[in-house]
């Protein structure tokens, strides 16, 4: 049966409802562009006209573990049970800088606030997931998803820079919208802290129960979308991702199946944090490959884990890269009959 919310609660944000909050973070950097939000849709499952996950103006949610354990219908329709709606997708590479917006490092070993860098500089668990899921077999389910002209997604991913912004750090509980998200990003762009590329996802992390997009721990875990920023003068699309943190809400936001790498911060995040990176990849404008329903690829396999391992310290996991253990959610494989897997 279609869920249906109320259009309070499908996670819609409307840019001059935080006008204030976003000419406070303003005043903290330099010439901040007031930019507009590209919010995509959903992953609610309703009928297809009404579907927010279709409708533009809404976020591109990985909901709530009870959400999906109620309501994931798994394969609809024929052939592999998802399909191309002629939007774009990140073919050729696909790019990460992690964006830590908190007054201290929000996962162990993480950079020191105030800091920016390269990749390398990030020796936390989350930097080193992202650093070495790209060209594994895992991530190589994505290869099964491609463009109107043919051309498939490369097994490629490019953990490129950080920064630990800490100015204008939201509180404790407090709600953060996406015009207060964008213009962080803006003000990372104008310092030179970050460096634009389209075909970058910015992954926000946030600390304790900062509330990224006002719906977190009771609606979704994180979401991706888009937003426009202004670089050297001209409008730009930006693609990021709302990473609050999950081990705050840890009925709502982890698997509960343990910390396989005994650090259950990172060992959680990094769940929804694949989870919104391959939906990045394969439809970052929420036009591109999404089924009858509106799940895109790792909607359709949210909360799912297949064959499990047990570690040393009892902890469940299903995949090793670099050497350690984590525990993902599968991902959906756009071919033969289509089916939730860890590999491909």
């Amino acid at each position: 049966m279609a869920l249906r919310l109320p259009t309070a609660r499908r996670g819609t944000v409307r840019t001059s409802v935080a006008l204030a909050a976003l000419a406070a973070l303003a005043a903290c950097s330099d010439s901040v562009t007031a930019p507009t939000s590209g919010l995509r849709a959903s992953a609610v499952a309703p009928s297809l006209e009404a579907s927010p996950e279709l409708n533009p103006g809404a976020h591109r949610m990985h909901r709530v573990r009870e959400y999906y354990a109620s309501h994931n219908a798994g394969k609809t329709g024929s052939g592999t049970g998802i399909s191309y709606h002629g939007g774009a997708l990140l073919t050729a590479k696909t790019n990460v800088a992690a964006v830590y917006w908190a007054a201290a490092p929000v996962f162990t070993n993480g950079p020191t606030p105030g800091t920016y860098g390269a990749a390398s500089g990030d020796a936390s668990l989350v930097g080193f997931f992202l650093s070495h899921i790209g060209g594994s077999p895992y991530f190589n389910i994505n290869t099964t998803y491609y463009n109107g002209s043919g051309t498939h997604v490369t097994n490629q991913v490019n953990y490129t820079q950080y920064w630990a912004a800490n100015t204008s750090v939201p509180a404790a509980g407090a709600s953060v919208t996406d015009a207060q998200m964008i213009a962080l990003l803006q003000a990372g762009f104008n310092s030179g802290a970050l460096t634009y590329d389209a075909s970058t996802v910015y992954a926000i992390f946030s600390a304790g129960t900062v509330n990224l997009g006002g719906g977190f721990g009771t609606q979704y875990c994180a979401y991706h979308t888009t937003g426009t920023v202004t670089v050297g003068g001209v409008s730009k699309t930006v693609i990021y991702a709302a990473m609050p943190y999950n081990y705050a809400y840890p009925s709502s936001c982890t698997s509960g199946l343990g910390a396989p790498n005994g650090d259950p911060g990172a060992d959680y995040e990094v769940n929804t944090l694949v989870h919104e990176v391959e939906e990045s990849t394969t439809d970052y404008l929420g036009n591109a490959w999404y089924d009858r329903q509106g799940y895109e690829n790792a909607d359709k396999c949210a909360w799912t884990w297949g064959t499990t391992s047990t570690a040393a310290n009892g902890a469940k996991y299903n995949i090793t890269i670099g050497g350690k253990n984590f525990l993902v959610q599968q991902n959906w494989v756009n071919a033969g009959s289509g089916g939730c897997a860890l590999k491909y």
